[in-house]
């Protein structure tokens, strides 16, 4: 197979999000705009990738390079068009003589939508050109074609004729080329418009006039968001969710009310899990066959394994890991902590760095104080101990399997297996004291209205 490289376009200001955060780094999905693009040109086969940034944008640039390398970065100063910033990557692309992909950063384009340019250039199309239909072509630019999938011509929505106008195949702006090819098209791309920029596009008649082959594949519509603004970014993530709920109910996934679960890129949810209404899955969670998400519940950086049930209104955080058959219940906050096959914390508990042994029960109230203002420690209980309501166990602290906490400890030392462990004061009660307070608050009270 021909060696693949992409030129993902990151180079916009993004000036109508009207945020400070560059637009290609604001999230889908919980993913970066940016990594987005990275991912598809990545799943589509290219090894070599280039984001071609505009000067200053030093925030993209750090967030590329962490993923890719320094060596992934080019530099488009002045911004003079979209033909221009593909030439900035030219120099980061010395010695690759494959296909090159140029696509943008700002949009949530799956693989499957880059394949079939691979695809015509494998079939001998010298140029490949990538559009959609559309009713509502608006500012688009449109797509002559000619015989089969050969395109003739892409035309500017303001230089286009009525009849051009009511076209409804228009163009993507991403296409794929020889790295040859396109750098000697894109050098021959001058910049006599309105603008004075040099346009990508030109290029598909350069070459046509060279008597090239220029083939067009088309992908669905729905495949193209590339937000400009906030409402077109909400617009985005409500696409997003509702391929991601439809392909996850479509698996076997029973959602009671779709329109209320929230997904990330990376979620991963098998056949048989039931999902209750008003539940977000932050990145990174793994939930397997026959879980329960019980309403109103939060889950990031977590795996529920077969059987769980978690919540109604409880947080999973990074690192847990929450056994078959073990129930996390009403807020109960989890981060970092290994939750054996069949425990329980079913109310009002905070578990964090440690682990939860098979069969243990973790009444209500229950910390594990793991924090002391500089470092985290753990605390483990064991299997089948069953930790008293209100207790504190203070890391670094461990409970044995089988032992016991009375409820209202405050549990500072280790507590062997099959033990029963008390930390709390001596109980003393004070015969008649409540009625003698009132009595003497009820004076206290009459003397001050006298005045």
């Amino acid at each position: 197979m021909t060696e693949r490289a992409a030129v993902i376009l990151a180079a916009g200001q993004g000036t109508r999000m009207k945020s400070p955060t560059p637009k290609v780094l604001h999230a889908v999905g919980g993913r970066a705009l940016i990594d987005h693009a990275i991912d598809a040109v990545q799943g589509a086969g290219c090894e070599r990738i280039v984001v071609v940034i505009g000067k200053g944008a030093d925030a993209v640039r750090t967030h590329v390079a962490a993923r890719l390398g320094e060596g992934a970065v080019a530099v488009q100063d002045p911004p003079l068009g979209t033909g221009h910033a593909v030439l900035a990557a030219k120099a980061a692309l010395a010695g690759f003589e494959g296909d090159v992909v140029v696509t943008y950063a700002d949009g949530v384009l799956p693989p499957s939508a880059i394949a079939p340019l691979f695809e015509l250039r494998a079939a001998g199309a010298d140029l490949a050109v990538l559009g959609f239909e559309t009713a509502a072509s608006g500012a688009f630019g449109r797509m002559v074609m000619g015989e089969g999938d050969a395109l003739e011509r892409i035309v500017e929505a303001k230089d286009a004729t009525s009849a051009e106008l009511a076209l409804t195949t228009c163009n993507s702006g991403i296409l794929a080329a020889p790295r040859g090819l396109l750098f000697d098209l894109l050098a021959k791309v001058g910049c006599d418009n309105a603008k004075h920029e040099y346009y990508l596009t030109d290029v598909v008649g350069l070459a046509r006039a060279a008597g090239h082959s220029v083939r067009a594949a088309f992908a669905p519509e729905d495949a193209f968001q590339a937000p400009n603004s906030q409402p077109e970014l909400a617009d985005a993530e409500a696409a997003f969710q509702t391929r991601r709920r439809l392909e996850l109910m479509e698996a076997g996934v029973t959602m009671t009310a779709p329109q209320t679960v929230f997904l990330s890129w990376d979620t991963k949810i098998a056949g048989g899990v039931v999902i209750e209404p008003n539940v977000i899955f932050a990145p990174g969670v793994t939930v397997e066959t026959g879980a329960l998400i019980r309403a109103f519940s939060h889950l990031e950086g977590a795996v529920v394994r077969s059987g769980a049930i978690i919540g109604p209104f409880a947080r999973l955080r990074p690192g847990a890991d929450i056994g078959e058959d073990a129930h996390i219940g009403n807020f109960v906050e989890v981060k970092k902590v290994k939750v054996g096959k069949g425990a329980k914390a079913n109310h009002l508990t905070y578990l964090g760095d440690g682990s939860v042994g098979a069969g243990a029960n973790i009444g209500a109230g229950t910390i594990f104080c793991n924090y002391d203002g500089f470092d985290k420690y753990e605390t483990h209980v064991g299997e089948g101990a069953f930790i008293g309501s209100d207790t504190a166990l203070v890391a670094p602290v461990s409970v044995g399997a089988g032992a016991y906490t009375g409820s209202g400890s405050v549990i500072t030392r280790d507590v062997s297996a099959d033990a029963l462990a008390l930390a709390r004061g001596q109980q003393v009660e004070k015969p008649g004291w409540a009625a003698a307070f009132r009595e003497r608050k009820l004076r206290e009270k009459a003397a001050k209205n006298d005045r």
